[in-house]
């Protein structure tokens, strides 16, 4: 009798999970706008799939796709180089360096980089020569400003000069990000002010610059498509534009230029995962720190005779 009653026993708490209808609903409408989105691409005769498989691997395209990864990486080595010198500055004690990096950040972010590189493409009818010499006195050497500073260079100086101004905004707060304990820490212990900087600052500075800078090279890989401006014409837009004026068929063509975008892309998030797992170990839990074992097993010895104290001295343990 006794079992029976306390099995008949009500359960007062049981747990009931809550409902999302409008999760369900929102899921439904999605899919169904996927579905019809893939129809009309399977279906819409006037994207001319079969001119985008011809075109897709044409020598002009994988051309046009190295030069924009050769512009996309120039851009940016010169770019890194020059935000992490103007970071630096506008931390300088030196009111001059500060005021410098200022106004290079305030320039280059305030106009278009369009406007930029049409300056850097017009730079030989400005300065005609490029020379140097004593001032209000006789002239060493010259160079003619266009064979120095050709469709090419301008491009690379016009983005890259461009992106420094964004990236020092960036590497300069990563280096904030860093405590002030841990340079004060690091000066007490005799480290040099250079080694603190690469061997403390930047390590844990690194895990709040990588992921606006991996944003910024995949900004500048699309930012390539207005090189035009300077005029450079061999970059992957110009090259798939210039085939859809040859054909008439505009549509295929912008296709083909955005599937290469779209894979190119996609490597570099790829890239961009990896390295902030890198630099995110211990942090952000992507990735366990890496463990001394010589310091585990010190510790774990450590542990051990704290332990065997505590057996020995129970008055301490106490305490």
């Amino acid at each position: 009798m006794e079992h029976h009653q306390h099995r008949d026993a009500p359960v007062l708490n049981k747990s009931v999970p809550v409902r999302h209808p409008g999760r369900w609903v929102s899921a439904v409408i999605i899919l169904a706008f996927v579905a019809i989105f893939l129809q009309s691409l399977f279906t819409n005769p006037n994207f001319r799939w079969d001119i985008v498989g011809t075109y897709i691997l044409d020598v002009k395209v994988v051309q046009g796709v190295g030069w924009t990864l050769l512009l996309t990486v120039a851009s940016m080595v010169l770019a890194i180089v020059l935000a992490i010198l103007l970071a630096f500055m506008r931390q300088s004690d030196n009111p001059i360096f500060r005021w410098s990096s200022w106004v290079w950040v305030w320039f280059f972010r305030g106009t278009p980089v369009y406007t930029q590189l049409v300056f850097w493409g017009l730079i030989a009818v400005l300065y005609p020569k490029i020379s140097a010499g004593v001032p209000f006195g006789p002239e060493l050497f010259s160079l003619d400003t266009a064979s120095v500073v050709n469709a090419t260079v301008a491009a690379i100086l016009g983005l890259g000069l461009n992106e420094s101004a964004y990236l020092a905004e960036i590497f300069r707060a990563g280096l904030k990000s860093v405590d002030r304990g841990q340079q004060e820490a690091a000066e007490a212990l005799g480290m040099a002010k250079g080694k603190i900087m690469w061997r403390i600052i930047l390590p844990q500075a690194m895990r709040v610059i990588v992921p606006p800078t991996g944003n910024e090279t995949i900004g500048m890989l699309k930012t390539t498509s207005l090189v035009l401006a300077v005029p450079f014409t061999l970059d992957l837009t110009f090259a798939t534009n210039a085939l859809a004026n040859r054909t008439y068929l505009p549509v295929p063509l912008l296709i083909v230029a955005a599937i290469w975008y779209l894979v190119i892309t996609s490597i570099l998030m790829v890239g961009q995962h990896f390295i902030e797992a890198y630099y995110g170990k211990g942090v952000d839990n992507l990735a366990p720190a890496a463990v001394n074992p010589a310091a585990a097993k010190a510790a774990g010895a450590g542990a051990d005779a704290t332990r065997s104290m505590k057996t020995d001295f129970p008055e301490e343990s106490a305490r």
